[in-house]
């Protein structure tokens, strides 16, 4: 669904964007991570074609936005981290306004308008002004303002921060389902471990360069190793394992090994001190800072 070969983008003396490469196939989740100012948020300026690029190739759902940027506009649908609605018009209003804007009016919108309300849970707020929503009832419409003209892809630019556990909830149900029934691509960027983890493929870049490349799992074993966690444990026994043990509370410590293999190994050799323990495997948070040197959740 994308392609981007060796992207540049530099203002000034500044390179925000730097030979970067990428693909994003179809159908499929992508999280495109990174701390502020990575080039996360010039790279998808460049994508919608609302910043012009100094160098590279774009290719969406295989047309070449310097040769169709038209036909590439409205095979995208964008939900931006602060909202583009006019806060004085209802909920209504302002999904006629943009999908008159694709041609979308009449019945047709009011056919679309439906599948939307019933999917989001809008019927409620049709009338009501924007300016009078929640956070999460905003991002609800706009995530029904990018989906009016059935996008073949969806970028969302930290669709769910700052929202509550339940709103978040409903956005990854309506998602998922648009996936799983329409084939829609996503290509996300959030600061929220377990949305990265969720994802099929992830990219990290760091300076405007990618920086990591892969699946959840493939980043996860090549930056981190497991973690076995103890429970009730002795100290000075703990101690007797000869491995950095990091206490996480009282009788709990946290062991950082290798791999899979390494853990059970640990654990044969020393029976007496594994009594009650588990191994998990390292997080994106873990992948993000061995990666960037910065934790995920605090970029």
């Amino acid at each position: 669904m994308i392609q981007i070969e060796h992207l540049h983008k530099s203002f000034g003396e500044v390179h925000a964007v730097n030979d970067l490469s990428f693909h994003v196939r179809r159908g499929e989740l992508f999280a495109f991570l990174g701390v502020n100012g990575a080039g996360k948020s010039t790279t998808i300026a460049m994508l919608c074609g609302q910043l012009r690029k100094d160098g590279g190739t774009v290719i969406i759902d295989g047309v070449n936005i310097d040769e169709r940027p038209d036909a590439v506009k409205d095979r995208l649908g964008v939900v931006y981290q602060n909202s583009v609605l006019d806060k004085q018009l209802s909920v209504r209003d302002n999904l006629m306004s943009r999908a008159a804007l694709y041609g979308i009016v009449g019945e047709a919108f009011t056919k679309r308008l439906n599948e939307l309300t019933e999917r989001l849970d809008l019927i409620a707020l049709l009338k009501r002004p924007v300016g009078k929503l929640s956070g999460g009832q905003r991002r609800r419409i706009d995530i029904a303002r990018a989906l009016l003209h059935r996008p073949k892809l969806l970028i969302l630019d930290e669709p769910t921060t700052g929202l509550d556990p339940q709103t978040r909830q409903t956005i990854w149900r309506v998602i998922g389902s648009l996936r799983r029934e329409e084939g829609l691509t996503v290509l996300l960027t959030t600061h929220y471990m377990e949305e990265a983890t969720e994802a099929d493929n992830v990219v990290i870049i760091s300076k405007g360069q990618k920086a990591a490349e892969g699946t959840p799992l493939y980043l996860k074993n090549k930056y981190t190793g497991d973690f076995i966690t103890l429970y009730g444990a002795d100290e000075q026994a703990v101690a007797t394992l000869d491995v950095s043990a990091q206490k996480a509370g009282d009788g709990v410590f946290r062991i950082a090994v290798p791999d899979t293999a390494a853990a059970t190994a640990l654990i044969n050799a020393h029976p007496e001190v594994f009594v009650d323990y588990e191994v998990t495997k390292g997080k994106m948070d873990d992948v993000f800072l061995a990666v960037t040197g910065a934790a995920l959740t605090e970029v």
